[in-house]
């Protein structure tokens, strides 16, 4: 809510318009769990005396019934508002609130301590300029307190308040509080935060918080209220060269053609030079349109409408930048990632990855480390868990336009989004990009795939077979190629155990192996089709995001789906390996159909019911497809 003015009453517009002159602070709070910082928050609308009476009656009333402080007043009640954050007396999810002094505005966001919420935190620091980590005086630093620390210099955030909190129960011990506020400042040295301001509070009592405290007369410093009020948070984006991603091509009539989009850094104006990238096309800026008329010059914070003088061609995702001044283009990067999904990160596997108003499909390989958070040691690492903060090298399937995170936030961080379920599993910050994504380019090669597919007469491709352990696929494939090869057509086949004694030797059947089993069998295939050969691949492969990278990396029609269907119960019994009676017996871990998930294609080109076809069917169905869709022929 906002400050209480007389210039509500008397005078709205001059109200607003000194609402709009304010400046405006972004903070959270963080720390461990109960370390008061909804209590914190609510005491600062509270003391300021920013809340309307029907909601203090409220509280009032809420405080009754399902407060935590006994006869008197939960302040932690105004921000959490989920009803399983009152039953349990903590914050799951980010609460933000708005207010303002005199002197400013503010957007506070209160944070989760609970581990298993670490990614609701991080999504709340991601937009903040200071954050304040609350310490119980009774318990010091925390592996939750580490944690969070870790990740706020991680997301660049430079000012730290270090409340000291609940300051009343340690009897307003000044030795206890130096203690602390020491060790957190050893700990913080090497995460590179810069400004440390350390502040004793009780936040339930009020010390320090909007007053000074009458119990603490050893501090001198000023009150939290009085240091969110005054503290100057740089502003440096407007000093860095333009960027202003695309966000929509506004084009509203045939006259009319502007790149709408929010400047993320810098100044222009009309007449300055633009690079638009990853083109590296150049043009002139020939307007600034906005809702309320033209620009004479937008600043970073600002979301306008660009018209150039040339017609270049740029599109939602790409950059217009400073025409001296460019971004870098790369596809190719080290990142810091923090995972925040219950499933671990299988490295290989295909995801989406979003900055800014670029989407691009992304690998991340094997992480090059983890973070223990506690010792800051860095950790041997084949994949990350949920809140796991690790460094790996990530590929995207095209250029894109970017920054290092810690010049330039919007421009380098990202988020990651699982395929499949469209959800957030990971956020990440670009260290650089690496020198081999500029050092390595495609070489021509003038014998091409037309050419070796002219010369063989046929159209290369690759035929999946997928189904369940002893469904049938490398019997299948074994007959389709045999009849193939009589037909006088070149082929090569990869089957799943084969290629086991060789290219994949050194991988097991842990989900993140299985992934790159199908990655490494996925880029071998892609060579094959280059080739010109029909090529036949007989693997499990249970996970359809597996699938569809290979589906990906092909052209249109070049990847055939053939979905060997064979029930759990009837594979069991068929069994030719022995596999699944092992597996039953807990000899075998990870087994797909018995421990480990298998996710059926939803639209295979070529469905085998195996219950109805026998193998020799099977093969004149696939064969018969290949005939009628022309790739046993050149045409």
């Amino acid at each position: 809510m906002a400050h209480k003015s007389d210039l509500i009453a008397e005078d709205i517009a001059g109200y607003l318009k000194a609402q709009e002159n304010k400046s405006l602070l972004r903070f959270i709070t963080c720390g461990s769990v109960d370390d008061g910082k909804s209590t914190l928050i609510g005491r600062l609308l509270y003391e300021s005396k920013l809340i309307f009476e029907d909601q203090l009656a409220a509280l009032e009333a809420d405080s009754k019934k399902v407060g935590t402080q006994g006869e008197q007043i939960d302040f932690a009640l105004l921000v959490d508002g989920l009803a399983a954050e009152r039953e349990q007396g903590i914050t799951i999810d980010v609460a933000y609130r708005f207010f303002s002094t005199d002197v400013r505005k503010f957007i506070v966001a209160d944070t989760p301590g609970h581990e298993q919420y670490t990614r609701n935190m991080a999504t709340g620091a991601s937009t903040a300029q200071l954050a304040i980590v609350m310490i119980d005086a009774r318990k010091g630093l925390l592996t939750q307190t580490r944690r969070h620390s870790f990740i706020l210099s991680l997301l660049g955030i430079k000012h730290v308040v270090l409340c000291i909190n609940k300051m009343d129960l340690v009897d307003y011990s000044e030795e206890t509080f130096e203690e602390i506020e020491d060790a957190y400042r050893k700990f913080a040295k090497p995460l590179g935060i810069a400004d440390i301001t350390a502040i004793p509070v009780s936040a339930l009592v009020g010390d320090n918080v909007t007053e000074p405290s009458q119990h603490m007369q050893w501090y001198h410093g000023s009150t939290l209220m009085s240091h969110l009020e005054t503290i100057k948070v740089e502003d440096e984006v407007r000093e860095k060269p333009f960027r202003m991603p695309v966000q929509w091509v506004n084009r509203p009539n045939l006259d009319f053609r502007g790149f709408s989009g929010f400047v993320s850094s810098g100044t222009i104006k009309p007449g300055d030079r633009v690079r638009a990238l990853p083109s590296a096309r150049t043009s002139t800026v020939a307007r600034l349109v906005t809702y309320d008329g033209d620009l004479d010059r937008a600043v970073a914070g600002q979301s306008v409408t660009i018209t150039l003088a040339d017609e270049i061609d740029i599109s939602r995702g790409d950059v217009i930048c400073a025409a001296e001044a460019p971004a870098e283009v790369a596809d190719q990067f080290e990142a810091k990632i923090i995972w925040m999904s219950d499933e671990e990160m299988l490295p290989g596997r295909p995801y989406l990855m979003k900055m800014g108003t670029r989407q691009a499909s992304v690998q991340i390989a094997q992480p090059k480390y983890k973070v223990n958070v506690n010792t800051m040691e860095e950790l041997a690492a084949k994949t990350l868990e949920l809140n796991e903060i690790g460094v790996c090298n990530i590929a995207l399937d095209r250029d894109v336009a970017f920054e290092p995170y810690e010049n330039d936030q919007a421009m380098g961080g990202f988020i990651l989004i699982d395929r499949m379920t469209n959800n957030t599993v990971g956020m990440g910050m670009i260290n650089f990009a690496l020198r081999r994504a500029s050092n390595i380019h495609w070489q021509v090669i003038e014998v091409n795939k037309a050419a070796r597919a002219e010369l063989k007469q046929q159209r290369g491709c690759v035929l999946w077979f997928t189904g369940l352990s002893g469904s049938g696929k490398s019997t299948i494939a074994n007959i389709v190629e045999k009849r193939l090869y009589s037909m006088g057509r070149h082929t090569y086949m990869l089957d799943g155990d084969n290629v086991r004694h060789g290219l994949n030797k050194d991988l097991g059947f842990t989900d993140a192996d299985r992934v790159e089993n199908i990655r490494r069998v996925s880029e071998v295939s892609r060579l094959m089709v280059d080739a010109g050969l029909v090529t036949l691949v007989s693997f499990i492969s249970p996970f359809r995001a597996e699938r569809r990278l290979v589906r990906d990396l092909l052209e249109p029609r070049e990847f055939i789906e053939v979905f060997i269907d064979t029930p759990l119960n009837v594979a069991e019994i068929r069994d030719p390996k022995g596999l699944y009676k092992r597996a039953r017996l807990g000899e075998i871990k990870n087994f797909t159909g018995i421990d480990s998930p298998y996710e059926a294609p939803e639209a295979a080109e070529i469905p085998i019911d195996t219950t109805s076809l026998t193998a020799e069917q099977a093969a004149d169905t696939i064969v018969a497809y290949l005939t009628a869709n022309g790739y046993l022929s050149n045409g």
